[in-house]
Parts: structure tokens; sequence; C-alpha cells
């Protein structure tokens, strides 16, 4: 389900110190039932995810993705240049110290986001290039019913013109293929591992 900003803007998540300038393009509740202490269990699975490009399970989000990569592939948007601690400084730059020597959040390899810092409900990953400078958001909040789940923000800073441009022409094809997609594979595979370990 999207949410308003205000469900990621009211909530005093440390990515607000850090995040100044960014906007806040998309708040979603994730269907992933947990108690208190599950936001490990979280990380590592949209971790798995973002490692393995992960990009829905239907064949327009697949297509969606694959377009994406192959423009940018034939634009230079996604060059080492463009990204995080080459045309743009990291975020962890501005992190408080105690963030900065806290837990970070998993390695995430050779994809375009690396992890910023994890807390007991939170964790924050970043990623640049030429269009944006974007942060990943994963909070775990209380569900209204005694029990909790997650919650995924998307804060973007874009790049000048063609970042604002980029960020209104892919604003139709998040909410109808990437966004569904997203969150069907997301609820499905936190099932599983909640299946996986209730066995053990």
């Amino acid at each position: 389900m999207r949410l308003p900003r205000t469900a990621h803007t009211r909530r005093p998540w440390r990515i607000h110190e850090i995040a100044d300038g960014f906007t806040v393009e998309d708040v979603w509740a994730l269907p992933t039932p947990g108690g208190p202490d599950d936001l490990p269990e979280l990380v590592r699975q949209i971790a798995e995810g973002i490692r393995g490009g992960v990009s829905g399970d239907t064949p327009l989000s697949r297509l969606l993705f694959s377009v994406r990569w192959k423009l940018g592939a034939l634009l230079g948007w996604d060059k080492p240049a463009a990204g995080v601690g080459a045309r743009t400084a990291s975020l962890r730059d501005r992190m408080p110290v105690d963030l900065r020597e806290g837990p970070r959040g998993p390695d995430l390899d050779s994809s375009p986001f690396t992890s910023l810092y994890e807390t007991g409900d939170e964790w924050a990953a970043e990623m640049a290039n030429k269009t944006v400078h974007a942060v990943l958001h994963l909070g775990w909040v209380t569900d209204g019913s005694g029990g909790h789940r997650g919650q995924m923000a998307v804060l973007v800073k874009p790049n000048g013109r063609l970042g604002s441009l980029y960020m209104l022409g892919i604003k139709p094809f998040r909410y109808i293929g990437v966004y569904p997609a997203l969150m069907r594979t997301i609820g499905r595979t936190w099932q599983a591992n909640a299946a996986g370990r209730g066995a053990r």
C-alpha cells in the first residue's frame, strides 16, 4: 500500500539528519508482518534482492528494468565516474559520529547501492548516477494492530534538468509496472522466509 509522504517525514528517522535537500518520492507499507525485532530479516531479504538484481515478477516490470539499464549503458548514465564518491559525495560524509561508527549494514557487492547505516529500526542505502542521487530507506514500524511491518521510502535528489526530466518520465512506469511487482515479490519472499524460519 502506498502511503502519504508524511508517513515517513513525521517519524524521527535518523535519515532526516543527513538527507537535507532530498525529496521523499515514494513511501510504501511493506507486506512483511512480524515481531518488534525483525528488521534485520527484512534488511537481509532486500539486500539479497539488490545483489541479485531483482526486478519484479511480471514481464512488464522485467522489460522496464531491462530498458532502463540498456538506456543507461547507451547514454553513460551509470558509469562509475557518475556515482557516489565521484560526481556525488557520499551521505556518510554528513553522518554524525554515532551512526558512522555503528553498524553499516550489508555489503551490496557490485550493485549500484551502498549501505549507509543500520539501527534497531531503520536501514539506509544510497546510489548515484548521472540522473539522480537516491536513498533507499527501510523502517520497522508498528502496524496499528499489535504487530509490526516494514516501511520503505525512496528519497531522491535529481541531478539538474536531466534528473528532473528523468524522474518525471519514469513516474508512470514506477506505479504501473515496477512498484506493484516489487511489492508482490517482497511479500512472497517474506512469507516463504517466515515459513522457513518457523520450520527450523
